[in-house]
């Protein structure tokens, strides 16, 4: 329940504070006097957008706050879900800045807006006038119903199922479709992976075999300078190794006479060690050398085919054309793997499409069991309040679709009059009689929801006399299990409270301000008296008042 709320620099009001207890408040006033103006607070606390207009004075920040005592509604894991401070008096407060920037908090903890309305959701029912309008939408109907059902933990249960339902059927759908575009690519990748495969290219050098198509395609040319370089090593009189000999035996007779001639020596005889190495291998590679057209053509057919495949899948090496087979072959098989992966989805859904179908037909019978009670509880309170010929038809029927809800399409028919057709309530019921069953819904609703507290904003709209009284009689009761307040214009309601508050203007220093004030029982008298004469008070006005408050 709301324990108290305090507003700063707000639409009219300055500055307001007030406490709120326990049981059925209501609040008067005149027209304009500033009711909406506390219930538009009362809406940024809890999570309504707000906009520069509600400031007062546009040069300083607007704060509201309210204060509710929350240890009877198991709110524990709301808070922890939201990373916030359970505090058994919980303090939200907003802030409007006059930069038009809008904070909020709740126990002093930085919350967004969403938030507060997720939590305002437990805390407070605010029932404005063109909330009646409700009474006509399949949403509101259902709530009824399954209120006095109490199948919310089935329904929270069923959402769940519903929500794991959509999303294997969506990831089904992508699999099939992934399968399609697999099994459209299927030949194609196929034949590309076969080429891949045939090419053999993890046992290819590109390199190496380009190395080798260049000396195949000159072997005479090599061959020749080969021998003829061996040639010029080995020539008797001017061949390089007799020169380097006789330049090895004159060095030798000198070297003995310094290290510098000997160091000299074991140079050249180091190159002429070698050279003799290299003519040598001049002579194998010449003699290995043959002229091979069969090898040749072999070579050049393996390199025109890897040139093929790096020109076709557009790179320019064979380790990318590895890649390319490997990404082939994982689509080709991964085929088999979807195929399994959507025979396991197909027999989950069936699996879940079972659960969801067990607790949507749960969710209905309970609905149908509790349909005779809500239309005798709903005909009994109309008939308390002045309409006793009033009926409902409501009928549940399960269909093959998947709601948010369950299963059901609810028809919620009523009929004010005998022997008048049923309709849509919007659409035969008056003003008042409007309001009437709105209440009766309220009230039955009251007894079992946990919600803790409840505003009707004038919902006595177009009713009077003995009819309002009944009204206030049901919203007393129902303040019984639950904190109630009522805005109202009626005496007969407003004499109903355990609290009566009145909103008032007043004028000062040519600026108009809303106040709200707790009225003593004196003053209640007067409040009720000039509600039933106006301002001119009679004797028998104030009589009246106090009969009506006995």
């Amino acid at each position: 329940m709301i324990t108290s709320l305090s507003i700063e620099n707000f639409a009219l009001i300055e500055k307001l504070s007030i406490d709120f207890s326990s049981g059925f408040s209501t609040i008067t006033g005149e027209t304009g006097a500033g009711k909406s103006i506390l219930l538009g607070a009362l809406g940024l606390v809890l999570g309504k957008r707000a906009d520069l207009t509600s400031l007062k004075n546009k040069n300083e920040k607007c704060i509201i706050e309210a204060h509710f005592q929350i240890a009877n509604y198991n709110l524990h894991s709301f808070f922890s879900s939201n990373d916030l401070d359970y505090e058994e008096e919980t303090i939200i407060r907003r802030e409007i800045l006059p930069s038009g920037k809008s904070r909020a908090f709740i126990n002093d903890t930085p919350v967004n807006l969403q938030e507060l309305q997720d939590l305002s959701l437990f805390l407070i029912d605010i029932h404005s006038q063109h909330q009646t309008q409700e009474l006509s939408e399949e949403d509101f109907q259902f709530q009824i119903i399954d209120s006095i059902a109490n199948n919310q933990d089935l329904i929270s249960k069923y959402d769940s199922q519903l929500k794991l339902y959509k999303k294997q059927k969506s990831d089904l759908s992508q699999l099939n479709l992934q399968i399609q575009n697999a099994l459209n690519e299927q030949d194609y990748n196929t034949f590309l992976l076969k080429e891949l495969v045939e090419a053999d290219l993890a046992n290819c050098d590109q390199y190496e075999l380009e190395a080798t198509l260049e000396k195949l395609s000159n072997v005479e040319s090599i061959k020749e300078n080969l021998v003829k370089a061996e040639l010029l090593a080995h020539e008797e009189q001017f061949g390089v190794l007799h020169n380097l000999k006789e330049m090895r035996v004159a060095l030798q007779k000198a070297s003995g006479f310094s290290a510098t001639y000997h160091s000299l020596f074991e140079r050249l005889n180091s190159v002429l060690i070698e050279l003799d190495d290299i003519t040598r291998d001049l002579k194998n590679e010449s003699e290995n050398l043959i002229n091979d057209p069969e090898l040749l053509e072999n070579v050049n057919h393996k390199l025109q085919l890897i040139y093929s495949l790096q020109k076709k899948h557009q790179v320019i090496t064979i380790a990318e054309l590895l890649d390319i087979q490997n990404e082939l072959d994982r689509k080709v098989i991964s085929i088999a793997d979807v195929e399994a992966r959507i025979q396991f989805l197909e027999k989950s859904i069936k699996e879940n499409e079972f659960q969801l179908n067990q607790l949507a037909h749960e969710i209905h019978e309970n609905r149908v069991k509790v349909i005779p009670i809500l239309v005798e509880k709903l005909i009994q309170i109309l008939e308390q309040l002045g309409m006793p010929n009033a009926r409902f038809d409501i009928k549940v029927n399960e269909t093959t679709s998947y709601f948010k809800n369950g299963k059901d399409e609810l028809q919620f028919l009523f009929s004010a009059n005998k022997g008048s057709d049923f309709g849509v309530v919007k659409k035969v019921a008056s003003g008042g009689e409007l309001s009437r069953i709105m209440l009766a819904v309220k009230a039955i609703l009251a007894k079992y929801s946990k919600l803790p507290t409840i505003i009707f904003d004038e919902i006595d709209t177009g009713v009077s006399g003995e009819i309002a009284n009944k009204m206030g009689d049901i919203m007393k009761e129902m303040s019984q299990t639950m904190q109630v307040f009522t805005i109202t214009h009626l005496p007969q309601i407003a004499a109903k409270g355990s609290t009566h508050f009145k909103v008032f203007k007043t004028v000062l220093n040519e600026q108009t301000h809303s106040e709200l004030k707790r009225l003593s029982s004196e003053e209640r008298v007067l409040e009720i008296a000039q509600m039933l004469s106006g301002m001119q008070v009679s004797d028998s006005a104030i009589n009246h008042a106090k009969a009506l408050l006995d």
